[in-house]
C-alpha cells in the first residue's frame, strides 16, 4: 500500500482563516467544495493565492484542498496565500528563504479599527453644531 504524503498548514488575515492540505498531484484546487475560479471570481485574488507557487516553481505539482472561513474574499485570499507558503516550506525547506523575502510567510496584521464611543465611527465624529 502506497501512503500519500500530505502537508497541512493554516494562514490568517483580518478575520479570515484558511486551512490547506496539499498533496502531490496535477494542480487541482478545491475551496470549500467548489472550484478555484468559481470561488474566487476576481483575477487579483487568484494572482495573490498562486504567488507562492509561482515563486517556488511548483505551480502544477500539487493538488489543494482548502477550508476557508470568515471575512471576505480578499481576506480569505491573503490567508490562503500564507497557508500555501507555510505548507510549501514543510514540503521543501529550501523554499523558505524565497517565500520569506517576498513576505508570503509574514502575517498581515492590519485589522479593522474599532468604533469609539461618542463618535460616529472609528475616527469619524458626529457633526458639530454651533447654534
Amino acid at each position: 500500500m502506497v501512503e500519500v504524503v500530505k502537508y497541512a498548514a493554516t494562514g490568517r488575515r483580518k478575520t479570515s482563516i484558511a486551512r490547506v492540505i496539499i498533496t502531490p498531484g496535477t494542480g487541482k484546487i478545491t475551496i470549500n467544495g467548489r472550484g478555484f475560479e468559481v470561488y474566487f471570481p476576481r483575477e487579483t485574488d487568484r494572482i495573490i493565492i498562486l504567488s507562492p507557487f509561482k515563486l517556488t516553481n511548483f505551480l502544477s505539482k500539487f493538488d489543494m484542498d482548502v477550508n476557508a472561513v470568515g471575512g471576505g474574499l480578499t481576506g480569505q485570499a491573503g490567508a490562503l496565500r500564507m497557508a500555501i507558503a507555510r505548507a510549501l516550506t514543510l514540503f521543501d525547506q529550501t523554499t523558505r528563504s524565497v517565500l520569506k523575502k517576498n513576505l508570503c510567510l509574514r502575517r498581515d496584521s492590519r485589522m479593522k479599527e474599532r468604533k469609539k464611543p461618542g463618535q460616529k465611527g472609528a475616527r469619524r465624529k458626529f457633526q458639530w453644531v454651533k447654534r
